[in-house]
């Protein structure tokens, strides 16, 4: 807090948290800490940059005042974000009664005998505050497993992280179920063959006996078509 015999001023430095093509707003107050109406003017080294509301304007005894201070919008930040911008407060003391209108220059004039003090008011940019980014429940990693209750009452697990699998990894696992199944697709042509060759058997001894099928023999056949017709698909 900056403080003279009229006014204080808070805060002592002005900071615009910094942002390209945005224009940013920060405050000061003012205090009266006399029985006088204190007058007071505010005044910047780039009047252009800046727009002041109120500029000028009265400080009942004993109360407060804000001036609020826009920056226009700027397309290009300053290097290594140092601002060189004053502004400059003055204040005076008014006559009894004075409202903003009765202002005039020479009321802040020292040479005129008149009580007028001054306060210099830099100018800081900082960096703008960033809201936190959300977190999704449970998507940190390492997350243990997250369960769940379906519509039939049955608890389920889902992995909160799938672990995608290489084209390697694909390969040999294809490679794997190919290899298992010609191995049985050869196992199952060795017991049809063999089943083959005791039907012919079963048949040449059938027709010495009793010149017809067995019931047996039948079957077989009907077994071993299902069979061969499964694994010719």
């Amino acid at each position: 807090m900056t403080t003279g015999e009229l006014l204080s001023v808070e805060p002592q430095e002005l900071q615009f948290p910094f942002e390209l093509k945005k224009q940013i707003a920060c405050s000061m107050q003012l205090t009266n800490k006399t029985n006088e109406h204190v007058a007071f003017k505010v005044k910047t080294t780039n009047p252009k940059k800046y727009c002041v509301r109120p500029n000028t304007g009265i400080v009942l005894p004993h109360s407060t005042c804000d001036v609020t201070v826009t920056m226009q919008a700027q397309r290009e930040a300053p290097p290594d974000m140092v601002c060189k911008d004053k502004f400059l407060l003055q204040s005076a003391v008014a006559s009894p009664g004075s409202v903003p209108k009765d202002i005039t220059p020479e009321l802040f004039n020292k040479e005129s005998g008149n009580r007028v003090e001054e306060c210099k008011l830099k100018v800081n940019y900082v960096a703008p505050q960033q809201p936190p980014s959300p977190v999704r429940e449970g998507s940190e990693e390492g997350s243990s497993p997250r369960g769940s209750v379906s519509e039939n009452g049955n608890i389920t697990t889902t992995d909160l992280k799938a672990v995608p699998r290489t084209n390697a990894e694909l390969s040999s696992e294809t490679k794997a179920l190919i290899s298992k199944l010609t191995e049985e697709k050869n196992s199952a042509f060795q017991q049809c063959n063999k089943l083959h060759q005791e039907l012919e058997l079963l048949r040449r001894q059938g027709n010495k006996t009793s010149g017809g099928i067995p019931f047996i023999y039948a079957f077989l056949i009907g077994l071993l078509g299902l069979l061969l017709g499964y694994w010719l698909k």
